[in-house]
This record gives C-alpha cells, structure tokens and sequence, in this order.
C-alpha cells in the first residue's frame, strides 16, 4: 500500500537558506520490501517532479533506509526487489542544515540527488538535481557578490544587476551628482589658490598626480574594507592594519617623488611640497576609506553605489585643500 505523503513537510524551518527549502515531496517513494513491477506500476499514476532519484522509507514512520537510481529500475528483471538495487547508505542531509553545506556535501560526494531527513532520520523530502544546480549558481553569485563588496545579499546584487533603467538611474544619479558639486567644490579651491599658483607656475602641473595617488591609495583601501564587511570581519580588526599600511604608502610615495622632482625640476621648495602633500593625502584618503563605508554599512547604504562617488568627492577635495595649504605655507615670504 501506498501511504500518503503531505506536499510540504510538517515541523521543519523552510528558510530559504536551509536545505529543507530546497526540498519537494513530488518525487516517487519505494519501499524496501516491495517489487520493481510494483514499483512501475505506480510511477504512471501521477506526474512527478523528478524521478531520476527514488527515496526508499520504511511503511511503518517513513524513515529513510535508501535510494534508488532509476536507471536500476528499468534494467533490472521486474521481479527483482527494492532492497537487492538500492544504495542501503543514500545521501542525505538534515532539514536545518545551510544549503550551501547541502550543495556541497553533494558536489564532494558525487551526487545528483541529496534526502532530506529530520531529527530523527524520517524523510522529508528530495532535492532534485534541477535544484542542486540552481543553489550551487544562487551561492556561486552570492560569494562573488561578497567578494565584490556588492551586498552581503545576493538576491539584492542580484537584482541591482537586472533592474529597469529608471531603477538605475534612481540608484546612481544622485551620487554622481553629489560627485559634480564636488568638482565645483574643487574648482572654487584651486580659483582661492590663484595667488599661490602664480608664485609658483610648476604647481598647476602636479595638481592631478597628487589627487589621483589619494584616489589610488583610499579605492584600494575602500576595496579592502567593503569586501571585508561584505563576508563579516569585524571593522576594528582592518581598522589599524589598513591605517599604518595607508601611512606607509603614503611615506614611500613622498620620498620616491620628492626625489623625482628634485633630480628632473631641480625645485628643492617644489620638490618638498609635492611630497609632503603625498604623504598627507594618501593618509587622509585612507582614514576617509576606512570610515565612509563602515558609516554607510551602518546606516544601510550599499557601499557598492555610494562608497566610490563620495569617497572620490571627499578625497579630491582634501586632497586639493592639503596641497595648497602646504604650498602656501613653504613659499610665504619670510
């Protein structure tokens, strides 16, 4: 006799990410003291999800005692049975196991098709190979996504990449625009400055090279940090490390410039300006990428649209503020 299996599994936590929510119950059962005829005479009664992989149960409290291949079943005498074909060690796992572990355990073990079973060891359900295929690509996007510093979650990454034009547009201008006030900003700057550029012509010339060493220097280090929030690693733990290698950069770079300029300018004042500024920015930018994505991490910002355009905006225009505070400063007369 056939005994009836409800649809959705009864007392089991169907979160999306455990693997009781990849799991269905439209599959054929077999049970081990029956015949391969008796098993194909069932199979065309209903349509099923899948059937390439037959859960074997007990009658008696559904437990799982093994699988069947359905390629057993049609090359076998049909008096042949249930329990001579079926693997009596089947592949299963618990309900509230992570589907990532489930997806896993199948891929190391060679399988197409994983059981699963509650607490104490009764069926539940199967997981089909359509879906095993489709939670190893759902987790394969979610890790690139962190990887990437998009979101921690990938349906929303997902999801940002699919998105209408409108939606983008929603996502994206407002930073973008924030970025062109910034360049305002900077204009206004490098226009208070006139009268240090005047005095000395050359410092036009290292304006971009400053500002895109800060940008370099506080990209990688926003990089760093994003992808670390995005796989969970606790913000004081990259805090200093990420501090003292933004100094040291910053260090390296000045000396290796101030050297550059002095042997090709033959500029001592220019010379030290320049790599005092380096220092100073490449320092700053990092402090500003440290900061701003952990504050927009906080206030449920996806840095992934936000961190890039602010963090550019505010380092050019530290950047800027820096080098003509220190140019002004080294050639004040007296």
């Amino acid at each position: 006799m056939n005994i009836p299996l409800p649809q959705t599994p009864i007392g089991v936590d169907a979160r999306f990410e455990s693997a009781a929510s990849l799991a269905t119950n439209a599959v054929p059962l077999a049970y081990p003291d029956e015949t391969v005829a008796e098993l194909k005479s069932r199979l065309g009664l209903k349509r099923y999800q899948c059937v390439s992989d037959i859960p074997v149960v007990s009658r008696d409290r559904h437990r799982l005692v093994g699988l069947l291949q359905i390629e057993e079943v049609v090359s076998v005498p049909n008096h042949t049975a249930i329990s001579a074909i079926m693997d009596a060690d089947p592949p299963c796992v618990a309900h509230a196991i992570d589907r990532e572990q489930a997806t896993w355990k199948a891929v190391q073990h060679g399988e197409s098709a994983l059981v699963v079973v509650d607490d104490d060891g009764r069926y539940l359900g199967l997981i089909p190979p359509q879906r095993l295929l489709q939670a190893l690509l759902a987790e394969h996007d979610e890790d690139l996504s962190r990887l990437g510093g998009f979101n921690k979650s990938a349906e929303q990454a997902r999801h940002a990449t699919v998105e209408a034009l409108p939606q983008r547009l929603w996502h994206r201008l407002p930073w973008l625009f924030i970025g062109l006030l910034g360049a305002l900003l900077a204009a206004g700057i490098v226009g208070r400055y006139e009268h240090t550029l005047a005095s000395m012509v050359l410092l036009a010339a290292f304006v971009p090279g400053i500002v895109y060493f800060a940008d370099a220097v506080g990209t990688q280090t926003e990089t760093v940090v994003v992808r670390g929030l995005s796989l969970g690693i606790p913000v004081r733990q990259m805090l200093a490390r990420e501090a003292v290698t933004g100094v040291a950069i910053g260090l390296a770079t000045a000396v290796v410039a101030y050297l550059l300029v002095r042997i090709i300018w033959q500029e001592a004042d220019l010379a030290a300006i320049v790599a005092l500024s380096l220092f100073a920015a490449c320092s700053v930018a990092t402090l500003v990428a440290l900061a701003l994505p952990v504050a927009l991490h906080r206030l449920h910002v996806d840095p992934a649209f936000a961190a890039g355009p602010l963090a550019t905006v505010i380092q050019d225009l530290l950047s800027l503020l820096i080098y003509f505070a220190i140019a002004t400063a080294m050639l004040a007369p007296g």
